[in-house]
């Protein structure tokens, strides 16, 4: 049987299959069937500002309602404030519309439980067979069973103030200069004003989403403008969310880039000085920097390492009792105030850390060693084992006997794109680009696009 869910989610091309109208109703009509707890399903839906957000929130709503469950629909929220509202507003489940960090183009489908979390393989697989599968088991409801579609508007004040009350511990912001660039995005709306009711002095930039804009040379992924402006205006930070809110990256006040990494190696750090950090452990996934598993071991701070995707890095944390972990990405979770990787979270968390050691950014982020890193996404015509192909596995080999202990070479395909991610860390900037290179032009000839067309 064929696969719908991806590392985060159902993902693609708006309008294409899986990605079409057709599938996002059977997928409402699968979770109002297989999450509900009590007679009717109480469903509540989220999107980011994509143009094709209505189509599938809409056909989500339909699918929902035919199975007999009401829904809730917020309109343009960030995929964290979803998570949060289905654990404490008690819906069966939360449902976002986002492509995250891909262009306009992509759209696609995250699925929360009652709890807040997202959903395990195992109702992942559920949920596909009664899409898929032509003799599912979600019986249409009639007459007065068929289900509602309520449009709230209030979600949105109850998220602000659960950032304002629970992102910082009696910390206020007042006169700390915040730079926020929303990137077209989920967060346009309530993330300046989070950091506003919290006595930040915030600038905000890309907050005019038309539908196409989305991630168009900001967010997290784009940091030109937002270091161009921290600089400018003299601020302290500078914070750059995805399209979906749900990652973060910063910059510091000389308008250089703070990643994922070192943004979880600075709070784990005061975690640990203050307490609070759970088990003495950190959670981290394979792209983890050299640097952060350097750095960690320096400290003195455990270290467990996940494939990539928050998911598995939230299992990880669960099951080891972690209270911090994540993405170089800019992908984080902290366990101990949210069930979810929230952008506008991790951005409090890390000024949190600022205003208690009354350290700027850049010497903060300086207390790790980043080690230059080149990522390429190769795309391909098939996702076979890379280490079968002789020419690429003996080149792979090369590389990192090349590197001796210097760097590393993580090979792997995306979980959500036809595409193959090739990432090599190595002692200098020229060395790192010179051996990704040779590791993709190797992957070109063999299983990419190019070589297909020839």
């Amino acid at each position: 049987m064929e696969s719908l869910f991806g590392t985060d989610g159902i993902r693609g091309v708006a309008n294409i299959y899986p990605i079409v109208p057709e599938v996002a109703v059977n997928v409402g009509r699968a979770v109002a069937c297989l999450l509900k707890h009590n007679d009717r399903a109480k469903i509540l839906i989220g999107k980011d500002p994509r143009i094709s957000g209505d189509m599938i929130e809409h056909a989500l709503a339909a699918g929902i309602c035919s199975a007999g469950g009401n829904v809730s629909i917020c309109g343009v929220l960030p995929t964290p404030a979803i998570a949060y509202l289905a654990r404490f507003m008690n819906f069966d489940a939360g449902i976002m519309v986002s492509a995250s960090h891909n262009s306009y183009h992509d759209n696609g489908i995250k699925i929360f439980d009652k709890d807040g979390f997202k959903l395990s393989v195992e109702m992942e697989a559920k949920i596909e067979k009664e899409v898929l599968d032509s003799a599912c088991n979600c019986i249409p409801a009639t007459n007065d069973r068929v289900g509602t579609v309520l449009l709230e508007n209030d979600f949105a004040e109850r998220y602000i103030d659960f950032m304002v009350h629970s992102g910082l511990m009696n910390i206020r912001l007042d006169g700390l200069k915040v730079v926020l660039d929303c990137s077209n995005g989920a967060t346009y709306a309530v993330a300046p004003q989070i950091f506003t009711r919290l006595g930040a002095i915030v600038t905000t930039l890309f907050n005019t989403p038309d539908g196409i804009n989305i991630n168009k040379n900001c967010g997290s992924q784009h940091l030109g403008a937002l270091q161009q402006k921290v600089v400018e205006t003299g601020a302290d930070v500078g914070l750059a969310f995805d399209g979906d809110g749900d990652r973060l990256i910063a910059v510091d006040e000389k308008g250089k880039p703070v990643t994922g990494d070192q943004i979880l190696a600075i709070c784990a750090r005061q975690m640990k000085k203050n307490g609070s950090l759970a088990n003495n452990l950190v959670v981290s996934t394979v792209m983890s920097n050299v640097g952060l598993i350097n750095f960690l071991e320096e400290n003195d701070i455990r270290h467990i390492i996940t494939d990539v995707g928050d998911r598995l890095v939230l299992a990880e944390m669960q099951k080891s009792g972690a209270m911090i972990g994540g993405e170089d990405s800019g992908h984080m979770i902290f366990l101990d105030r949210h069930t979810s990787g929230d952008g506008i979270l991790s951005g409090l968390r890390l000024i949190e850390v600022m205003k208690e050691t009354g350290k700027s950014l850049s010497a903060l982020a300086g207390i790790m060693a980043v080690y230059p890193q080149v990522l390429i996404n190769v795309p391909v015509t098939k996702k076979i084992d890379i280490y079968t192909v002789p020419e690429i596995a003996a080149t792979i080999r090369k590389v990192e006997d090349f590197l001796d202990g210097k760097g590393r070479v993580l090979v792997r395909y995306s979980g959500t794109q036809p595409l193959c991610r090739i990432m090599v860390e190595g002692p200098d900037r020229e060395t790192t680009e010179r051996c990704c290179r040779e590791i993709v032009d190797v992957i070109e000839r063999h299983i990419g696009e190019r070589q297909a067309e020839k």
